[in-house]
Protein backbone atom coordinates (compact mmCIF):
# COMPACT_ATOMS: atom_id res chain seq x y z
CA UNK A 1 0.00 0.00 0.00
CA UNK A 2 3.15 2.24 0.66
CA UNK A 3 4.83 1.51 -2.03
CA UNK A 4 1.80 1.97 -4.52
CA UNK A 5 1.58 5.66 -2.80
CA UNK A 6 5.01 6.37 -3.25
CA UNK A 7 4.58 5.97 -6.76
CA UNK A 8 2.68 9.18 -6.62
CA UNK A 9 4.82 11.42 -4.88
CA UNK A 10 6.68 14.30 -6.14
CA UNK A 11 10.53 12.80 -6.27
CA UNK A 12 11.78 14.77 -2.90
CA UNK A 13 9.35 13.03 -1.28
CA UNK A 14 10.16 9.60 -1.63
CA UNK A 15 12.96 10.65 0.92
CA UNK A 16 12.02 10.01 4.35
CA UNK A 17 14.21 12.83 5.69
CA UNK A 18 13.01 15.03 3.22
CA UNK A 19 9.43 14.42 3.88
CA UNK A 20 9.79 15.10 7.74
CA UNK A 21 11.16 18.11 6.66
CA UNK A 22 8.46 19.24 4.85
CA UNK A 23 5.93 18.64 7.35
CA UNK A 24 7.56 20.20 10.14
CA UNK A 25 8.82 23.10 8.24
CA UNK A 26 5.55 23.41 6.43
CA UNK A 27 3.44 24.09 10.67
CA UNK A 28 6.92 26.21 11.42
CA UNK A 29 5.99 28.61 7.95
CA UNK A 30 2.98 29.39 8.60
CA UNK A 31 3.47 30.79 12.18
CA UNK A 32 6.80 32.77 11.03
CA UNK A 33 4.08 34.55 8.22
CA UNK A 34 1.79 35.21 10.97
CA UNK A 35 4.37 36.95 12.94
CA UNK A 36 5.46 38.98 10.38
CA UNK A 37 2.02 40.30 9.32
CA UNK A 38 1.16 40.99 13.01
CA UNK A 39 5.11 42.41 13.63
CA UNK A 40 4.50 45.06 10.75
CA UNK A 41 0.49 45.70 11.14
CA UNK A 42 1.47 46.24 15.21
CA UNK A 43 4.19 48.58 13.93
CA UNK A 44 2.47 50.60 11.78
CA UNK A 45 -0.43 51.22 14.60
CA UNK A 46 2.13 52.59 16.89
CA UNK A 47 4.21 54.90 15.01
CA UNK A 48 1.60 55.67 11.75
CA UNK A 49 5.27 55.86 10.14
CA UNK A 50 6.23 54.32 6.36
CA UNK A 51 9.41 54.86 7.89
CA UNK A 52 9.37 52.75 10.86
CA UNK A 53 8.23 50.58 8.65
CA UNK A 54 11.62 50.07 6.88
CA UNK A 55 13.90 51.08 10.11
CA UNK A 56 12.01 47.94 11.59
CA UNK A 57 12.60 45.57 8.61
CA UNK A 58 16.53 47.12 8.11
CA UNK A 59 16.73 46.03 11.60
CA UNK A 60 15.97 42.40 11.40
CA UNK A 61 17.60 41.74 8.03
CA UNK A 62 20.71 44.04 8.48
CA UNK A 63 22.39 40.76 10.14
CA UNK A 64 22.19 38.65 6.96
CA UNK A 65 24.00 41.12 5.16
CA UNK A 66 26.82 41.63 8.00
CA UNK A 67 26.55 37.99 9.38
CA UNK A 68 25.82 36.00 7.01
CA UNK A 69 29.21 35.30 4.86
CA UNK A 70 30.54 33.92 8.58
CA UNK A 71 27.31 31.92 8.67
CA UNK A 72 28.59 30.02 5.13
CA UNK A 73 31.33 29.25 6.81
CA UNK A 74 30.06 27.56 9.61
CA UNK A 75 27.63 25.57 7.27
CA UNK A 76 30.86 24.12 5.63
CA UNK A 77 32.49 23.41 8.68
CA UNK A 78 30.01 21.89 10.95
CA UNK A 79 26.91 20.13 10.87
CA UNK A 80 23.70 21.64 9.03
CA UNK A 81 21.52 19.22 10.96
CA UNK A 82 22.94 20.56 14.53
CA UNK A 83 22.94 24.08 13.72
CA UNK A 84 19.68 23.97 12.69
CA UNK A 85 18.09 22.57 15.42
CA UNK A 86 20.17 25.46 17.24
CA UNK A 87 18.82 27.76 15.32
CA UNK A 88 14.99 27.01 14.95
CA UNK A 89 14.97 26.39 19.22
CA UNK A 90 16.54 30.23 19.60
CA UNK A 91 13.58 31.12 17.07
CA UNK A 92 11.39 29.44 19.18
CA UNK A 93 12.54 31.55 22.17
CA UNK A 94 12.74 34.75 20.39
CA UNK A 95 8.66 34.37 19.21
CA UNK A 96 8.02 33.37 22.47
CA UNK A 97 9.55 36.34 24.15
CA UNK A 98 7.61 38.33 21.99
CA UNK A 99 4.17 36.91 23.00
CA UNK A 100 4.95 37.14 26.28
CA UNK A 101 5.81 40.76 26.12
CA UNK A 102 2.61 41.59 23.75
CA UNK A 103 0.40 39.62 25.86
CA UNK A 104 1.73 41.58 28.97
CA UNK A 105 1.13 45.26 27.54
CA UNK A 106 4.31 46.08 27.44
CA UNK A 107 5.65 45.86 23.89
CA UNK A 108 7.19 48.96 22.16
CA UNK A 109 8.57 50.31 19.01
CA UNK A 110 12.48 49.53 21.09
CA UNK A 111 11.36 46.09 22.13
CA UNK A 112 10.50 44.94 18.53
CA UNK A 113 13.71 46.40 16.99
CA UNK A 114 15.52 44.50 19.98
CA UNK A 115 13.93 41.55 19.12
CA UNK A 116 13.80 41.80 15.61
CA UNK A 117 17.64 42.11 15.66
CA UNK A 118 18.11 39.24 17.16
CA UNK A 119 16.14 36.77 15.11
CA UNK A 120 18.14 38.29 12.14
CA UNK A 121 21.47 37.56 13.82
CA UNK A 122 19.81 33.71 14.38
CA UNK A 123 18.60 33.83 10.38
CA UNK A 124 22.39 34.48 9.49
CA UNK A 125 23.07 31.17 10.86
CA UNK A 126 19.81 29.53 9.72
CA UNK A 127 19.21 30.80 6.18
CA UNK A 128 22.59 29.15 4.35
CA UNK A 129 22.46 26.16 6.98
CA UNK A 130 18.81 25.18 5.71
CA UNK A 131 19.70 25.82 2.00
CA UNK A 132 22.72 24.03 1.65
CA UNK A 133 21.18 21.21 4.01
CA UNK A 134 18.89 20.63 1.45
CA UNK A 135 20.87 18.56 -1.13
CA UNK A 136 21.34 16.01 2.22
CA UNK A 137 18.11 15.38 2.73
CA UNK A 138 17.34 13.45 -1.15
CA UNK A 139 18.40 10.38 -1.48
CA UNK A 140 18.56 10.79 -5.24
CA UNK A 141 20.94 14.00 -6.54
CA UNK A 142 18.65 14.27 -9.28
CA UNK A 143 15.86 14.81 -7.00
CA UNK A 144 17.84 17.53 -5.57
CA UNK A 145 15.75 20.50 -8.28
CA UNK A 146 12.20 19.33 -7.11
CA UNK A 147 13.78 19.51 -3.68
CA UNK A 148 13.91 22.86 -4.14
CA UNK A 149 11.37 23.59 -6.34
CA UNK A 150 8.96 21.90 -3.30
CA UNK A 151 10.67 24.16 -1.17
CA UNK A 152 9.13 27.12 -2.56
CA UNK A 153 5.74 25.72 -2.95
CA UNK A 154 5.89 25.18 0.94
CA UNK A 155 7.20 28.62 2.02
CA UNK A 156 4.57 30.35 -0.24
CA UNK A 157 1.77 27.75 0.90
CA UNK A 158 2.85 29.10 4.49
CA UNK A 159 2.97 32.82 3.27
CA UNK A 160 -0.85 32.34 1.61
CA UNK A 161 -2.16 30.81 4.78
CA UNK A 162 -0.36 32.70 7.59
CA UNK A 163 -1.24 36.07 6.74
CA UNK A 164 -4.94 34.99 5.86
CA UNK A 165 -4.88 33.53 9.16
CA UNK A 166 -2.67 36.19 10.57
CA UNK A 167 -5.18 39.28 9.78
CA UNK A 168 -8.27 37.47 10.75
CA UNK A 169 -6.74 36.79 14.55
CA UNK A 170 -5.54 40.36 14.51
CA UNK A 171 -8.72 41.57 13.40
CA UNK A 172 -10.41 39.33 16.28
CA UNK A 173 -8.01 39.12 19.71
CA UNK A 174 -4.62 40.62 18.51
CA UNK A 175 -1.29 40.44 17.42
CA UNK A 176 0.08 38.53 20.72
CA UNK A 177 -2.20 35.37 19.99
CA UNK A 178 -0.32 35.48 16.15
CA UNK A 179 3.36 35.42 18.24
CA UNK A 180 2.25 32.55 20.74
CA UNK A 181 1.63 30.96 17.76
CA UNK A 182 4.09 31.01 15.73
CA UNK A 183 6.21 29.96 19.06
CA UNK A 184 4.72 26.89 19.44
CA UNK A 185 4.49 26.35 15.86
CA UNK A 186 8.46 25.70 16.18
CA UNK A 187 8.02 22.11 18.00
CA UNK A 188 6.93 20.90 14.86
CA UNK A 189 10.13 21.44 13.07
CA UNK A 190 12.31 20.77 15.59
CA UNK A 191 10.96 17.35 16.22
CA UNK A 192 11.16 16.56 12.66
CA UNK A 193 15.04 17.09 12.51
CA UNK A 194 15.54 14.72 15.69
CA UNK A 195 13.81 12.16 13.92
CA UNK A 196 15.79 12.30 10.86
CA UNK A 197 18.32 9.54 10.56
CA UNK A 198 21.30 9.92 8.98
CA UNK A 199 24.46 8.01 7.79
CA UNK A 200 27.97 9.26 9.60
CA UNK A 201 29.55 12.07 7.11
CA UNK A 202 33.01 13.50 7.88
CA UNK A 203 32.65 17.25 7.65
CA UNK A 204 36.12 18.55 5.47
CA UNK A 205 39.00 20.09 7.36
CA UNK A 206 39.00 23.64 7.45
CA UNK A 207 42.28 25.36 6.87
CA UNK A 208 42.82 29.07 7.31
CA UNK A 209 40.73 32.17 8.93
CA UNK A 210 37.48 32.35 9.11
CA UNK A 211 38.24 35.60 6.46
CA UNK A 212 40.31 33.98 4.27
CA UNK A 213 37.51 31.22 3.82
CA UNK A 214 35.04 34.07 3.24
CA UNK A 215 37.12 35.42 0.53
CA UNK A 216 37.54 31.91 -0.92
CA UNK A 217 33.83 31.58 -1.07
CA UNK A 218 33.75 35.84 -2.71
CA UNK A 219 36.21 34.49 -5.68
CA UNK A 220 34.64 31.22 -6.44
CA UNK A 221 31.35 32.86 -6.81
CA UNK A 222 32.11 35.96 -8.56
CA UNK A 223 34.48 35.15 -10.86
CA UNK A 224 31.82 32.30 -12.01
CA UNK A 225 29.89 34.20 -14.66
CA UNK A 226 26.50 32.71 -14.08
CA UNK A 227 26.86 32.76 -10.22
CA UNK A 228 27.83 36.12 -10.06
CA UNK A 229 24.77 37.13 -12.57
CA UNK A 230 21.91 35.35 -10.42
CA UNK A 231 23.77 37.06 -7.16
CA UNK A 232 23.64 40.49 -8.82
CA UNK A 233 19.84 40.10 -9.81
CA UNK A 234 18.61 38.78 -7.18
CA UNK A 235 20.40 41.52 -4.86
CA UNK A 236 18.56 44.35 -7.34
CA UNK A 237 15.15 42.37 -6.67
CA UNK A 238 15.79 42.54 -2.61
CA UNK A 239 16.62 46.22 -2.94
CA UNK A 240 14.00 47.31 -4.82
CA UNK A 241 11.63 44.57 -5.54
CA UNK A 242 10.66 43.40 -2.24
CA UNK A 243 10.10 47.06 -0.71
CA UNK A 244 6.47 46.50 -0.87
CA UNK A 245 6.60 43.59 2.14
CA UNK A 246 7.03 47.28 4.65
CA UNK A 247 5.04 49.34 2.38
CA UNK A 248 1.46 47.09 2.07
CA UNK A 249 0.26 48.38 5.53
CA UNK A 250 0.33 51.94 4.15
CA UNK A 251 -1.91 50.95 0.68
CA UNK A 252 -3.93 48.80 3.02
CA UNK A 253 -4.82 51.35 5.40
CA UNK A 254 -4.78 54.64 3.79
CA UNK A 255 -5.43 53.81 0.00
CA UNK A 256 -7.66 51.22 0.06
CA UNK A 257 -9.54 52.19 3.28
CA UNK A 258 -9.22 48.75 4.90
CA UNK A 259 -8.35 46.73 7.84
CA UNK A 260 -5.57 44.13 9.17
CA UNK A 261 -7.83 41.79 6.98
CA UNK A 262 -7.47 43.85 4.04
CA UNK A 263 -3.65 43.42 4.59
CA UNK A 264 -4.15 39.85 5.12
CA UNK A 265 -5.68 39.13 1.98
CA UNK A 266 -3.38 41.42 -0.03
CA UNK A 267 -0.05 39.36 1.30
CA UNK A 268 -1.67 36.21 1.00
CA UNK A 269 -2.70 37.12 -2.81
CA UNK A 270 0.80 37.20 -3.78
CA UNK A 271 1.33 33.64 -1.70
CA UNK A 272 -1.26 32.60 -4.41
CA UNK A 273 0.55 33.49 -7.13
CA UNK A 274 3.97 32.12 -5.62
CA UNK A 275 2.35 28.99 -4.90
CA UNK A 276 1.23 28.64 -8.82
CA UNK A 277 4.78 29.56 -9.79
CA UNK A 278 5.78 26.58 -6.88
CA UNK A 279 3.64 24.09 -8.28
CA UNK A 280 4.74 24.73 -11.50
CA UNK A 281 8.47 24.23 -11.08
CA UNK A 282 7.94 21.45 -8.98
CA UNK A 283 6.24 19.61 -12.05
CA UNK A 284 9.07 20.03 -13.96
CA UNK A 285 11.37 17.65 -14.83
CA UNK A 286 14.48 19.03 -15.81
CA UNK A 287 16.75 22.05 -15.09
CA UNK A 288 17.17 22.91 -18.84
CA UNK A 289 15.21 26.69 -19.95
CA UNK A 290 15.25 27.80 -15.78
CA UNK A 291 17.29 31.05 -17.79
CA UNK A 292 13.81 32.01 -19.29
CA UNK A 293 12.37 31.73 -16.29
CA UNK A 294 14.91 33.86 -14.25
CA UNK A 295 14.16 36.64 -16.94
CA UNK A 296 9.98 36.18 -16.57
CA UNK A 297 10.38 36.71 -12.64
CA UNK A 298 11.35 40.07 -12.30
CA UNK A 299 9.55 41.44 -15.18
CA UNK A 300 6.35 40.13 -14.15
CA UNK A 301 7.16 41.46 -10.31
CA UNK A 302 7.63 44.84 -12.29
CA UNK A 303 4.43 44.58 -13.84
CA UNK A 304 2.87 43.44 -11.14
CA UNK A 305 4.12 46.54 -9.18
CA UNK A 306 3.35 49.08 -11.42
CA UNK A 307 -0.52 48.06 -11.52
CA UNK A 308 -0.52 47.44 -7.57
CA UNK A 309 0.51 51.38 -7.21
CA UNK A 310 -1.83 52.58 -9.45
CA UNK A 311 -4.77 50.00 -8.32
CA UNK A 312 -7.42 51.84 -6.30
CA UNK A 313 -9.83 48.80 -6.30
CA UNK A 314 -9.42 45.99 -3.99
CA UNK A 315 -9.87 43.38 -6.66
CA UNK A 316 -7.50 44.48 -9.19
CA UNK A 317 -4.80 44.93 -6.37
CA UNK A 318 -5.32 41.25 -5.38
CA UNK A 319 -4.41 40.54 -8.87
CA UNK A 320 -1.78 42.80 -8.87
CA UNK A 321 -0.08 40.99 -6.15
CA UNK A 322 -0.70 37.54 -7.00
CA UNK A 323 1.70 38.50 -9.87
CA UNK A 324 4.16 40.01 -7.36
CA UNK A 325 3.85 36.70 -5.61
CA UNK A 326 4.37 34.72 -8.82
CA UNK A 327 7.43 36.85 -10.28
CA UNK A 328 9.12 36.40 -6.95
CA UNK A 329 8.87 32.82 -7.18
CA UNK A 330 9.78 32.19 -10.82
CA UNK A 331 13.58 34.39 -9.95
CA UNK A 332 14.23 33.24 -6.69
CA UNK A 333 13.61 29.18 -7.15
CA UNK A 334 15.42 29.12 -10.44
CA UNK A 335 18.00 31.19 -9.28
CA UNK A 336 18.06 28.86 -6.35
CA UNK A 337 18.18 25.78 -8.19
CA UNK A 338 20.74 26.29 -10.59
CA UNK A 339 23.15 27.96 -8.40
CA UNK A 340 22.63 24.48 -6.45
CA UNK A 341 23.19 22.46 -8.86
CA UNK A 342 26.62 24.00 -10.51
CA UNK A 343 28.08 25.05 -7.37
CA UNK A 344 31.16 22.58 -5.64
CA UNK A 345 30.10 20.46 -3.11
CA UNK A 346 32.92 22.18 -0.24
CA UNK A 347 31.96 25.57 -1.18
CA UNK A 348 28.11 25.37 -0.76
CA UNK A 349 27.79 26.61 2.13
CA UNK A 350 29.55 29.63 1.68
CA UNK A 351 27.89 30.50 -1.84
CA UNK A 352 24.35 29.78 -0.21
CA UNK A 353 25.41 32.37 2.12
CA UNK A 354 26.00 34.90 -0.35
CA UNK A 355 23.01 34.21 -2.23
CA UNK A 356 20.69 34.27 1.47
CA UNK A 357 22.96 37.83 1.67
CA UNK A 358 21.99 39.15 -2.04
CA UNK A 359 18.19 37.72 -1.77
CA UNK A 360 17.55 38.79 2.45
CA UNK A 361 20.58 40.58 2.93
CA UNK A 362 19.69 43.39 0.73
CA UNK A 363 16.26 43.41 1.68
CA UNK A 364 16.76 45.33 4.81
CA UNK A 365 18.49 48.31 2.58
CA UNK A 366 15.72 47.87 0.30
CA UNK A 367 13.18 48.74 3.61
CA UNK A 368 14.83 51.39 4.42
CA UNK A 369 15.22 53.29 1.41
CA UNK A 370 11.45 52.47 0.51
CA UNK A 371 10.09 53.34 3.65
CA UNK A 372 12.40 56.84 3.35
CA UNK A 373 11.19 57.55 -0.31
CA UNK A 374 7.87 56.60 0.96
CA UNK A 375 7.60 59.20 3.34
CA UNK A 376 8.55 61.59 0.96
CA UNK A 377 6.85 61.10 -2.66
CA UNK A 378 4.31 58.71 -1.26
CA UNK A 379 4.07 54.59 -1.63
CA UNK A 380 2.56 54.63 -4.20
CA UNK A 381 5.51 56.92 -6.60
CA UNK A 382 7.96 54.34 -4.24
CA UNK A 383 6.51 50.91 -5.75
CA UNK A 384 6.23 52.42 -9.52
CA UNK A 385 10.30 53.50 -9.58
CA UNK A 386 10.60 50.08 -7.73
CA UNK A 387 8.91 47.89 -10.78
CA UNK A 388 10.45 49.96 -13.35
CA UNK A 389 14.02 48.63 -11.99
CA UNK A 390 12.85 45.15 -11.71
CA UNK A 391 12.16 45.03 -15.80
CA UNK A 392 15.38 47.14 -16.33
CA UNK A 393 16.96 44.20 -13.96
CA UNK A 394 14.97 41.55 -16.15
CA UNK A 395 16.52 42.83 -19.83
CA UNK A 396 19.58 43.37 -18.54
CA UNK A 397 19.89 39.76 -17.53
CA UNK A 398 18.28 38.64 -20.75
CA UNK A 399 21.18 40.28 -23.24
CA UNK A 400 24.03 38.19 -20.77
CA UNK A 401 21.63 34.95 -20.94
CA UNK A 402 22.98 33.44 -24.40
CA UNK A 403 26.59 33.47 -23.04
CA UNK A 404 25.45 32.51 -19.24
CA UNK A 405 23.43 29.18 -20.73
CA UNK A 406 26.92 27.89 -22.62
CA UNK A 407 28.44 27.77 -18.94
CA UNK A 408 25.63 25.94 -17.62
CA UNK A 409 25.02 24.04 -19.44
CA UNK A 410 28.98 22.60 -20.04
CA UNK A 411 28.69 22.03 -16.21
CA UNK A 412 26.13 20.26 -16.40
CA UNK A 413 27.15 18.13 -18.94
CA UNK A 414 30.35 17.39 -16.50
CA UNK A 415 28.74 17.00 -13.76
CA UNK A 416 26.10 14.33 -15.55
CA UNK A 417 23.25 16.21 -14.58
CA UNK A 418 22.05 16.67 -18.56
CA UNK A 419 23.20 14.94 -21.57
CA UNK A 420 25.00 16.78 -24.42
CA UNK A 421 21.78 15.87 -26.55
CA UNK A 422 19.26 17.31 -23.58
CA UNK A 423 20.56 21.53 -25.26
Amino acid sequence: MQATAAKFLPPALKSRNYRLFFAGQGISLIGSWMTQLATVWLVYHITNSALMLGVVGFTSQIPNFILTPFGGVLVDRFSRHRILITTQVLAMIQSLTLAALAFAGVINIELILILSFIQGVISAADAPARQAFVTELVDRPEDLANAIAINSTMFNGARLIGPAVGGLLIAQVGEAYCFLIDGVSYIAVIAALLAMRFKPKQMPKINGSPLQRIKEGFDYAFQCPPIRSILLLSALISLMGMQYTVLVPVFADKILAGNAQTLGFLMAASGVGAVFGGIYLATRTTVVGLGQLIILGPALLGIGLIIFSLSRYLPLSLLAMLLVGLGIILQVASGNTVLQTIVDDDKRGRVMSLYTMSFLGIVPFGNLLGGSIADRIGAPNTLIIAGIACLCGSIFFSRQLPGLKKIVHAIYIRKGIIKSTEI
